[in-house]
This record gives C-alpha cells, sequence and structure tokens, in this order.
C-alpha cells in the first residue's frame, strides 16, 4: 500500500493539458509543451493550465506502482508466477491469451495468494 502523504500528493497535481485542446475538437488533451512566442500558457498567465514541472514529480521509490501499491506484473504463463512476491506484486493477465488459459493463471495466482488486476470473465454471462 502507498503512504497516505503519496496518494494526497497524487490527488493534488493537476491534470496536464495540450494548449487550447479545449477550444480544437482535433487536439487531443495528451500534454504538449507550449512553445508558442506570445503563449499564455508558457508564461503562466493566471486562468491559463499549469505546466508539467519537476515539483510535481513523486518519490522514484513510488514511481509506476499501481494505485493498489503493488507492481504490476505482466503473466503469459503459469510458470512466470513461480518468482513473483505476494506482498509487492500484483498480476495482469495478459489480453492475448485465450479464457481457458486466462482462467488457469488466475486459478494458480490465487492459491498462492497473488492480487490479480484484471480477473477474466468467465463466459456465458452472470457472475
Amino acid at each position: 500500500m502507498l503512504p497516505k502523504r503519496i496518494l494526497k500528493k497524487r490527488r493534488k497535481t493537476p491534470e496536464f493539458v495540450r494548449q487550447e485542446s479545449w477550444r480544437y475538437k482535433r487536439l487531443e488533451t495528451s500534454y504538449r509543451r507550449p512553445r508558442g512566442k506570445d503563449s499564455r500558457m508558457r508564461l503562466q498567465k493566471s486562468g491559463s493550465p499549469p505546466l508539467a514541472k519537476i515539483g510535481y514529480g513523486s518519490p522514484r521509490k513510488y514511481r509506476g506502482l499501481h494505485p493498489s501499491g503493488y507492481r504490476e506484473v505482466l503473466v503469459m504463463s503459469v510458470a512466470e508466477l513461480e518468482n513473483l512476491n505476494p506482498s509487492s506484486d500484483a498480476v495482469r493477465i495478459s489480453g492475448r491469451l485465450g479464457l481457458k488459459k486466462k482462467q488457469e493463471i488466475f486459478d494458480a495466482a490465487r492459491a498462492k495468494g497473488l492480487k490479480v488486476l484484471n480477473p477474466p470473465i468467465k463466459a456465458g454471462g452472470g457472475s
């Protein structure tokens, strides 16, 4: 589990958006650094969205972790579960597998006490 101060910091980190992506439908919201000569966003005028800066970064120790605090590991076979630690690793089952193999990996991970981030949905509807 991530410490409370890290979770709080992640909550406070703003959504960084591409300049004027709200204005034009053709522009995606994914962040790009503003470089225009007279850009209000680059000059950080009030009312404009924040720029991504080094101060918003989280400590290196917690970078790239799943919000649950576990390290994500992509698994494609039951054999890959052997070296995983239930207290620090969480399993993400590959999407390239069929339902039968996904179910095998899911059952083996559960038996080992590992957290599965994307449990397979059984065919045929229902719960």
